[in-house]
């Protein structure tokens, strides 16, 4: 299975997803985790299967919240770039490739 890496920007958006969903419902912040770590999972297991949106780019879509996986292949490791709410500017991360 290939090594995972998240970029401080990434790691950043995770955190200020945790707090907002938390601020909405007491365990909402946890299901997020929960959904942000299958995915994770999937992409770990299958790294080609995400949608390439750019090239050297994939993205995994969460399925109960709106957010994606952004993320790019190099060589054993996956780095992730963004976990991007889709409800912002679609490539607003596109600066940190």
């Amino acid at each position: 299975m290939m090594e995972i890496r998240f970029l401080s920007l990434a790691n950043r958006e995770v955190d200020d997803a945790v707090r907002w969903y938390e601020s909405r419902e007491e365990g909402l912040s946890r299901e997020f985790l929960d959904e942000l770590d299958r995915v994770v999972r999937l992409v770990r297991l299958y790294p080609h299967a995400g949608k390439q949106i750019e090239p050297q780019v994939r993205r995994s879509l969460f399925t109960r919240f709106p957010y994606s996986l952004i993320y790019g292949i190099d060589e054993e490791t996956i780095v992730v770039i963004a976990v991007a709410n889709q409800h912002r500017e679609p490539t607003y991360w596109f600066d940190r490739i």
